[in-house]
């Protein structure tokens, strides 16, 4: 059964959660004293909720004892709605891609100093399968996708992140010399598309390349993972070029 502590803070997201229902019933702002009565909280309980809640941007104060929505929850928003366009855009091109190539499929995107997977196609056809959960997370520097946005972001921000996150080793193979690191992501830059050769996982290979919106930002990843002995790396063009054609499907216009 869950403990005294475990129970209070449900209790108190459940509150927040009544404060922030409230709010979007209310076309503009909305004072403490209706905020408490349609909630049916205590004054100083729903005060003391709002407070935390301004501090972190999903309400605005707007005067003392006046509230409304806060700019985060439009962030939010948007990257919940990015998401699911770049899902919808891309996993017919992932099926294809995969029917092609039989084995699993990618789409990640990043978030800080890690990449994000959001979608995957795979099959049960081979003995040996590549799993990535999605929502599982992984480091920059140890995968496809995660090089080809650091590539993105050019040396200085790619020696930045060397710093802040380091380089920490997930197998014997993972790239945890920045020099080394370096010059891989000057030949992505290149090439544009990047390899994880075993860097993440034991016996996993992983070629990836980078997917641009209508505005040339480049927002999300395709890669395909297969065990070390079955991936080819003239696979390379092919994800590139799938790439390619969903940054289209989203919009975005090649420079000439």
């Amino acid at each position: 059964m869950p403990d005294a502590q475990t129970k209070s803070t449900i209790q108190v997201i459940d509150r927040m959660m009544s404060l922030i229902d409230a709010l979007v019933r209310h076309p503009g702002p909305a004072n403490l004293k209706q905020l408490a009565v349609e909630t049916g909280l205590h004054p100083s309980t729903a005060h003391r909720i709002l407070a935390v809640m301004v501090d972190n941007r999903l309400v605005d104060r707007i005067e003392p004892g006046t509230y409304r929505l806060g700019i985060r929850l439009l962030e939010l928003g948007n990257l919940v709605r990015f998401r699911l366009n770049v899902r919808q855009e891309a996993l017919p091109f992932m099926q294809r891609l995969h029917e092609a190539l039989h084995e699993t499929v990618n789409l990640s995107v990043r978030q800080g100093d890690e990449v994000v997977y959001v979608e995957r196609v795979d099959s049960s056809a081979h003995m040996m399968r590549v799993v990535q959960t999605v929502g599982t997370r992984a480091p920059l520097h140890a995968t496809a996708v995660g090089k080809v946005f650091l590539a993105e972001d050019g040396a200085d921000a790619a020696n930045a992140y060397a710093q802040r996150a380091g380089l920490n080793r997930l197998t014997e193979h993972t790239l945890a010399d920045i020099a080394v690191l370096g010059s891989e992501l000057g030949q992505v830059r290149l090439q544009g598309y990047a390899m994880d050769r075993e860097e993440a996982e034991k016996g996993v290979s992983c070629i990836g390349a980078g997917i641009r919106d209508d505005d040339g930002r480049l927002v999300a990843g395709l890669s395909v993972s297969a065990p070390s002995d079955r991936l080819d790396p003239a696979w390379a063009a092919r994800v590139r070029e799938t790439a390619e054609q969903i940054s289209r499907a989203m919009g975005y216009v090649p420079r000439a």
